[in-house]
């Protein structure tokens, strides 16, 4: 009998807990755009175009924000310019890379090992553009201030925690 009354004291608390799961409140609608910007749709992810120019207007917003906290004098600027130039994807690179549909027919006639030097050589390029940004965040970061350093340190830090929790694989250069 105390088993039996066990097992239905358990079944009501979980019962209850799936009830309360449930009824908890939605998560916040989606922030409206700002002035002058249409809301992105779902579609929006398929359009190359579009997902461009957000990514242009997202990563302009985080250069002016990490340039205002720099608070950069102008002997400075000239190392910024080349900097921000550095940290621009290739033009040309679309919403993940080349045209999928293009490389997957592209893939879909070579043999195995040809697939294989094709990644190698993409992965090569990848690790080239990879060298030539840390080399400017190099020379950028020796030509900062160490008060400069410490602030550049802190966003560029929050920046790439923020980007790891967004499922963040490299795709998006």
């Amino acid at each position: 009998m105390k088993l039996l009354s066990k097992r239905m004291l358990l079944a009501g608390v979980l019962a209850g807990a799936g009830f309360a799961t449930m009824a908890q409140t939605p998560p916040p609608p989606a922030p409206a755009p700002q002035s002058g910007q249409a809301a992105p749709t779902h579609m929006d992810h398929h359009d190359p175009a579009k997902w461009q120019a957000r990514m242009a207007q997202r990563r302009a917003k985080h250069e002016a924000e990490l340039k205002a906290k720099l608070k950069l004098t102008p002997a400075q600027e000239g190392a910024w310019t080349s900097f921000t130039a550095a940290m621009q994807p290739p033009a040309g690179m679309g919403h993940m890379g080349a045209d999928r549909a293009t490389m997957r027919a592209e893939f879909a006639r070579m043999t195995t090992p040809e697939r294989i030097d094709k990644m190698r050589a993409l992965q090569a390029e990848r690790a080239a553009r990879m060298d030539k940004r840390a080399e400017a965040t190099k020379t950028f970061y020796a030509a900062l201030s160490p008060e400069q350093q410490k602030v550049f340190d802190a966003t560029t830090l929050r920046m790439m925690h923020r980007e790891s929790h967004k499922g963040w694989h490299g795709h998006h250069e």
